[in-house]
C-alpha cells in the first residue's frame, strides 16, 4: 500500500494519505531548539535537551503516538462546522477532507482542503534561532465570501523537566501561569524565581516560553487547557472550539495552552497568511525581539530560504545516478539527512525516546560521525573533540556525553563495574575518517583532556583506547566484555570474553599501525603488530566452530555460539567483524558469510541471531526478555545491517550485498508500505524478523546507528567512492545487472563526477581509470593530481591474470 512518493526535485517527501500506518515525522532546529512534527502536526518542541528542556509536552505511548501537537483549528462562523489544517485532531472523513504533507529538510509543509476552504501551514525553525515559525495560509476557493475564526493550540509543559512535569505532579500542577501580555501569550513556570543564565536544566528557576500573532489582529486568546478543550473533551472536539469564541482564560497552575483566535473574512479566492511564533525566553526580550525582526512574512520567506539553502548545500557532497531510482532517493536527501538528525540527536529524542538517554550516548554517537563527514567534517571534527574528552585516562569512556553539561579534566569515571568495552575503540573507526576526508593528519598531534584527569595526544587518546582492552584480557587472551560490550543485553561476567570486541581490538591494532607508520613512528607500528599477532593466535585458537565464529567466553569457560549450542546459536556481528576486521581467514570468511546467508537472513533483513532465546539464563542473555524475533532476541537491529553489506563487498559479492541492502532500505518499501509500517524515508532501530508473527514491522524510526551505517556501506561500499590520507579511492561492489552509474564527490573543496561503467556485468574489479582524461593506475585518484573540477572515468571488468588491482 503507498501513502506516498519521493519528489527528489524537492528534496521532499510527499505523504498524500494521512492516514498512516504510524505517525510520519520529521525533525525541525538545532541542537539548541529542536523540534519534532509529524504529518497531522503532532510532536513537541525542546531547548537544548529533549528530557530537561521540552517546553512542548508530549504524551508518550498513546494512540495515536504524536498528540499533543502544533495544531490550526478552523470554523465556519455561518454554520458552526470546524476542522483542523492538519488532518487530526479533529479527523473530518477522508472522502471530504484532502491533506497532504510534504517534509523536507528541516521544514514540513501541511496543506488541507475541506469545505472550499484550502490551507498551507509551514513548521521550520530559523537558522540560528529559539524559535519556529508556523506560517499558514488560508485561501477562500469557494465561489462565495466565507467567515472564519483560526484558534492555534499548543500544549505547555508544567516543568521543562519530562519527569517532573509528566510524573511529580503534586508538584507541577502549581507552578505555571499563563497571560497575554505584550500582545503574545506568556508561558511563566516559577515566575517568582529568577532564571539561571548558566544551567538551564537547574530545576528551580523561572522557565519561560511564548506563542505570538504577529502580522493579524489577535481576536482573544486562552493559556487554560481544560477551559480550552473542556473538561470531558480531547483535541478532536474542543469546547471553545465548537463555541465558536476564546474565553481569555488564564492559567494559574493546573496545565497551561497557547490558543489565539483570529477571525477574517475571505472573498472568493482571497488569501490570509497568519504568522505565529513560538519561542522560549520571556515575552518582554526574547518574544518582543523575535515578534520586531522577524515577524513578517516576508521575513519567513527569506528565513525558510536561508534554511533550505543551507541543507541542500549540505547535500551536494555527494549526488548519485543509479539504475536503482529508490536507491537514489535515499542517497541524494535521506539517508544523509537522516544520519544528521542522527548526529544532532543521538538518541535523545523522538516519538520513542523519551528522556531517558538524555545527551550523546558515546558509542553510538562516535559512529554516527561517519555519517555527516561528506557533508560537514567541521561539525565531525568537533564532534570527535567532545567525545575525545569523554574518553577517562584509563582508556574507558563516560557511556553519556551531555555537551550542556560536560566539564572535561574534571568528570568523574565511571566506577570498574560499569565500563563498557566497546566504546573508545570505534574511535579507529571515525578518527581516520575524519583524517581521510580532510587530509588533516595534524589532527593526530592535537592534545585534548580526558575527561577526569591529565591530557594526551589524539594519537595518544587512541594508544590508551586499545590499552584499556589489552590490559582487561580474560583466560584466553580475549578482552573482557566488562559491562557490555556492543550488544548491552550479553552479560558474560565482567571478566568474560567478548569476540566482537576481539574483532574490533585486531582491527584497531591494524589501523593503529597503519597511521604510526605513516607518521614515521615505527616502534609504534611494531608494538601494535605484535599484539595484534598475539590476539589473532588466541582468535584462531578459541573461536572457530568449523562453520562460524563464536559469540563469546563466559567467565566460567562456557563458550557461546558453538553448533552445540541451542539458542542463539549463529551471532551476526562476530561473523561480519571477521571480515571487518581482516582477522578471519579467506576460507574462514567464506564460510561464515554463507553461514550469515543459511541461518540470519530474511526477506527484510538479517537476524541478530537465531535460533531465538527461550530459555537461556537471563544472567547471561537479557535478550529473553523479548519476545522472539524482535531487537537482540533474532530481531532484525538495523544497526548492524551496514555491516553485512560491507563484509559482502569486501569479498566482492555485490549481487548479494545489495539483496541486503534492499531489505533493510526504507524506499523500498514504499509501495509495502503497510508492512514496514514507520516511516519508508528514515531508518529504524530495529525490523521484527520472520521468526516473529509480524514479520517487516520497524519499529523506532529515525535516531539508529543503521542510519549512519546504512549511508557509510552504500556510498563506501556499494559505490566504492572512500576517502583515503592520499586521495580519493573509487572500488565499486554493485549488483551486476547495474551497466554502471554516476556521482558527484565535493572532496576536500574539490569537485569530482564520477562515471562508472560496466560492459562485463561484473560486481566488483577496477578494470581501468582515467583522471580528466589521463590514466590512473588502480583505483586510488591521487589528491595531489585533484584540480577544483574533475571527470574521472571508471571501467569495471575482470582483470587479467597477473593484473592487480591496487588497493
Amino acid at each position: 500500500m503507498n501513502y506516498g512518493y519521493f519528489d527528489d526535485k524537492a528534496k521532499e517527501y510527499v505523504i498524500t494519505r494521512p492516514d498512516t500506518p504510524a505517525s510520519w515525522s520529521n525533525y525541525l532546529g538545532s541542537t539548541e531548539y529542536g523540534a519534532i512534527i509529524t504529518n497531522n502536526a503532532g510532536g513537541y518542541s525542546f531547548y537544548k535537551s529533549a528530557a530537561l528542556g521540552r517546553f512542548l509536552r508530549m504524551r508518550f505511548n498513546s494512540i495515536p503516538m504524536d498528540q499533543p501537537g502544533r495544531y490550526i483549528y478552523l470554523r465556519d462562523r455561518a454554520n458552526g462546522d470546524y476542522w483542523s489544517a492538519s488532518w487530526q485532531p479533529v479527523g473530518k472523513p477522508l472522502d471530504q477532507y484532502k491533506s497532504v504533507c510534504r517534509h523536507g529538510t528541516g521544514y514540513t509543509v501541511i496543506e488541507s482542503e475541506y469545505a472550499g476552504i484550502a490551507t498551507e501551514t509551514t513548521y521550520f525553525v530559523p537558522l540560528g534561532q529559539l524559535f519556529e515559525y508556523w506560517r499558514v495560509k488560508v485561501t477562500n476557493k469557494s465561489d462565495k465570501p466565507r467567515r472564519l475564526s483560526a484558534f492555534s493550540y499548543c500544549e505547555f509543559s508544567n516543568n521543562w523537566n519530562t519527569e517532573q512535569d509528566l510524573v511529580n505532579l503534586q508538584y507541577s500542577l502549581f507552578i505555571v501561569k499563563g497571560e497575554l501580555r505584550d500582545n503574545m501569550l506568556r508561558i511563566a513556570i516559577n515566575d517568582n524565581l529568577p532564571g539561571d543564565a548558566v544551567d538551564f536544566a537547574t530545576n528551580d528557576q523561572a522557565c519561560h516560553s511564548y506563542l505570538a500573532l504577529a502580522n493579524a489582529p489577535v481576536t482573544a486568546y486562552d493559556t487554560d487547557r481544560a477551559t480550552f478543550l473542556g473538561m470531558y473533551r480531547d483535541y478532536k472536539n474542543p469546547r471553545v472550539v465548537e463555541l465558536g469564541a476564546c474565553t481569555c482564560s488564564n492559567a494559574y497552575g493546573d496545565n497551561a495552552c497557547g490558543s489565539i483566535q483570529s477571525d477574517m473574512e475571505l472573498a472568493p479566492g482571497e488569501t490570509r497568511e497568519l504568522l505565529f511564533l513560538l519561542g522560549v525566553g520571556d515575552t518582554s526580550t526574547f518574544g518582543k525581539r523575535a515578534v520586531a525582526k522577524f515577524g513578517t512574512p516576508e521575513r519567513a520567506e527569506k528565513e525558510f530560504a536561508k534554511l533550505k539553502k543551507a541543507y541542500h548545500s549540505k547535500l551536494e557532497s555527494l549526488v548519485v545516478e543509479t539504475p536503482d531510482k529508490e536507491f537514489n532517493s535515499m542517497m541524494n536527501v535521506w539517508a544523509p539527512y537522516n544520519s544528521q538528525v542522527s548526529f544532532n540527536w543521538s538518541r535523545s529524542a523522538s516519538l520513542v525516546y523519551n528522556g531517558e538517554r538524555n545527551g550523546l550516548g558515546f558509542r553510538d554517537s562516535v559512529q554516527d560521525v561517519l555519517g555527516v563527514l561528506p557533508a560537514d567534517p567541521e561539525a565531525c571534527r568537533e564532534r570527535l573533540e567532545l567525545m575525545l574528552t569523554g574518553q577517562v585516562a584509563n582508556g574507558g569512556a563516560i557511556p553519556v556525553i551531555k555537551p550542556f553539561d560536560h566539564h572535561p579534566g574534571s568528570e568523574k569515571a565511571p566506577a570498574p563495574e560499569h565500563f563498557r568495552s566497546d566504546d573508545c575503540l570505534w574511535f579507529f573507526n571515525a578518527v581516520p575518517a575524519y583524517v581521510a576526508e580532510t587530509g588533516d593528519e595534524f589532527f593526530y598531534q592535537k592534545v585534548l583532556p580526558y575527561a577526569d584527569s591529565g591530557e594526551a595526544t589524539v594519537l595518544g587518546h587512541l594508544r590508551r583506547a586499545m590499552e584499556f582492552n589489552l590490559e582487561r584480557t580474560g583466560k584466553h587472551g580475549l578482552p573482557c566484555g566488562l559491562e557490555a560490550d556492543w550488544n548491552d543485553c550479553l552479560k558474560l561476567g565482567y571478566n568474560g570474553e567478548s569476540l566482537f570486541v576481539a574483532f574490533q581490538l585486531y582491527m584497531a591494532l591494524t589501523v593503529y599501525a597503519e597511521i604510526t607508520t605513516k607518521l614515521g613512528q615505527r616502534s609504534e607500528a611494531d608494538w601494535a603488530l605484535g599484539q595484534r599477532d598475539m590476539l589473532q593466535a588466541n582468535i584462531q585458537k578459541h573461536c572457530w566452530d568449523g562453520k562460524w565464529f563464536i559469540w563469546a567466553i563466559g567467565e566460567d569457560g562456557t563458550v557461546y555460539g558453538t553448533k552445540n549450542y541451542a539458542e542463539g546459536q549463529v551471532y551476526f556481528n562476530t561473523q561480519v567483524w571477521s571480515v571487518i576486521s581482516g582477522s578471519a581467514t579467506p576460507e574462514q570468511a567464506k564460510t561464515a558469510m554463507q553461514t550469515v546467508k543459511d541461518k540470519l537472513a530474511t526477506p527484510y533483513g538479517l537476524m541478530l541471531s537465531a535460533p531465538p532465546f527461550k530459555k537461556t539464563s537471563i544472567d547471561v542473555m537479557r535478550a529473553v526478555l523479548f519476545n522472539a524475533g524482535i531487537k537482540e532476541n533474532a530481531g532484525i537491529f538495523n544497526h548492524t545491517q551496514g555491516w553485512g553489506v560491507m563484509a559482502e563487498c569486501m569479498l566482492g559479492n555485490g549481487d548479494r550485498a545489495y539483496e541486503y541492502y534492499r531489505a533493510f532500505m526504507p524506499a523500498a518499501y514504499n509501495d509495502r508500505a503497510e508492512i514496514r509500517q514507520c516511516e519508508p524515508y528514515a531508518q529504524a532501530q530495529t525490523t521484527y524478523a520472520s521468526v516473529s508473527p509480524r514479520p517487516g514491522n520497524a519499529r523506532t524510526s529515525w535516531l539508529s546507528g543503521a542510519a549512519t551505517w546504512a549511508y557509510y556501506s552504500a556510498t563506501q561500499y556499494i559505490l566504492g567512492i572512500r576517502p583515503e590520507v592520499d586521495g580519493l579511492r573509487i572500488d565499486p561492489c554493485v549488483p551486476s545487472t547495474w551497466p554502471g552509474f554516476k556521482a558527484v564527490r565535493v572532496f576536500r573543496g574539490k569537485t569530482v563526477e564520477i562515471v562508472v561503467k560496466n560492459p562485463d556485468g561484473v560486481c566488483k574489479g577496477v578494470k581501468s581509470m582515467t583522471l580528466n582524461g589521463e590514466p590512473v593506475r588502480g583505483s586510488l585518484l591521487p589528491a595531489d593530481r585533484l584540480k577544483k573540477a574533475n571527470r574521472v572515468e571508471v571501467i569495471l571488468g575482470k582483470l587479467r591474470i597477473g593484473e592487480v588491482d591496487c588497493l
